[in-house]
């Protein structure tokens, strides 16, 4: 008997020893840092929800911050901050970045959902080494990229995109070791396109800024899969650089002042959209295979030879306002009629002929446009406005290309 009550005291103890220290172990992770508590502080009081927004609803300071919407923790500690209403439609928030974001010494992601977040960027998020997700966009954020943005070398996306960012994106930033994702597009960013040290870069979009110079051959690493540089004032060539980057699926680098050549092997990339309209590329353009790529636009350039029975696989072809001369390959007829391909621009080159009836009846599904070359269109068909009313080119414009 007395062995027995002996043993249900030892249980008894067990039970109340365990359940002391589950206790204990609650209030620990239920203590948040004091220096993370006044950062969360000081950030709450320079934000405020714009109407129709109830993000901060739960952000009473008498309870645990890490129950607040938005952050995340570790022991004592904030690991992710992520600010604003995630839902679609969302009002966002006002205000500005309170530098006290630098003392969340653990933070490892930050991002704010789209709003009116004003003002620049501080330059304490530099002492956020763990920091691996940094993503402010679609706000109205101004002034410069802080260079010591350079110091994340942790960081694998960085996303400023749509805001109202200005000067040069820092060398700094090129060379953060494991970099995966940088997204600045649609900003007033100016200067050159600074290299990536990255090999394991996999998106780069810098589209909609104000960026010029030139772009080193290996100023980009082989491992980028989206490249998107479209709306800037970039120039130079870009043939030694292109032939490195085999495994894209996106290329756009419409809208700039690219020059040379077009490499042949681009068009064996696994690219499903290639945009390099509105350059200044010239010379032939010569697929070593049938091309497999969804949409080529290589309109408003300076190309010229003959048009390769190669682009006849394209679905979306756009040729228009080149240089290109000779007769329309006989395969792209054949696929037209068939209704494999879309829409084939030829317009505003110097093109002498096309094989096909003029009785022909084009798919609807399909737009042709042959207006203003060396020959009078076989068949009449609707081309886009900017085409213009001018069906065939003026005859001294086209002597050098008859016979």
């Amino acid at each position: 008997m007395q062995m027995a009550e002996h043993n249900l005291r030892v249980v008894v103890s067990y039970i109340f020893l365990a359940f002391f220290f589950l206790q204990c172990k609650f209030f620990v992770h239920a203590i948040l840092d004091p220096v993370d508590f006044l950062a969360l502080q000081s950030i709450r009081k320079a934000l405020d929800d714009l109407p129709g927004s109830n993000f901060f609803a739960s952000w009473d300071f008498t309870s645990d911050p890490c129950n607040f919407a938005g952050v995340y923790c570790e022991d004592d500690k904030v690991i992710s901050l992520n600010l604003g209403d995630p839902r679609a439609g969302s009002p966002g928030l006002t205000g500005r970045l309170d530098p006290a974001i630098g003392k969340l010494s653990a933070l490892a992601e930050f991002s704010i959902v789209p709003g009116r977040i004003i003002g620049s960027l501080p330059e304490s998020l530099s002492q956020l080494k763990d920091m691996r997700f940094l993503a402010i966009s679609r706000n109205f954020l101004s002034g410069g990229i802080p260079a010591t943005l350079g110091q994340l070398r942790n960081l694998r996306t960085l996303d400023l995109s749509y805001n109202q960012l200005t000067g040069e994106i820092p060398r700094s930033i090129g060379t953060i070791p494991g970099l995966s994702n940088v997204i600045l597009c649609h900003n007033r960013l100016s200067g050159s396109v600074p290299p990536f040290l990255s090999q394991s870069l996999t998106r780069l979009d810098l589209k909609h800024n104000a960026l010029s110079g030139s772009l080193a051959p290996s100023s980009l690493p082989p491992s980028l899969q989206y490249l998107s540089l479209s709306w800037n004032r970039l120039s130079g060539p870009v043939d030694r650089l292109l032939n490195r980057l085999d495994q894209l699926n996106y290329l756009d680098l419409s809208m700039n002042l690219f020059s040379g050549c077009i490499p042949s092997r681009v068009f064996t990339f696994p690219i499903t959209n290639l945009q390099l309209q509105r350059n200044l590329f010239t010379g032939p353009i010569e697929p070593p295979n049938e091309v497999t790529i969804g949409t080529v636009d290589l309109s408003y350039n300076r190309l010229s030879g003959q048009i390769s029975p190669m682009f006849s696989s394209v679905q979306n072809l756009y040729l228009n306002n080149n240089r290109f001369t000779g007769q329309v390959p006989g395969s792209f007829v054949d696929r037209l009629l068939a209704a494999s391909i879309q829409i084939l621009y030829l317009q505003h080159n110097y093109l002498t002929g096309i094989e096909i009836n003029p009785s022909a009846e084009i798919p609807l599904s399909s737009s042709l446009c042959l207006q203003y070359n060396c020959m009078v269109p076989p068949v009449q068909t609707p081309c886009p406005l900017k085409a213009g009313k001018q069906k065939t080119r003026p005859t001294e414009q086209c002597g050098e290309w008859k016979g």
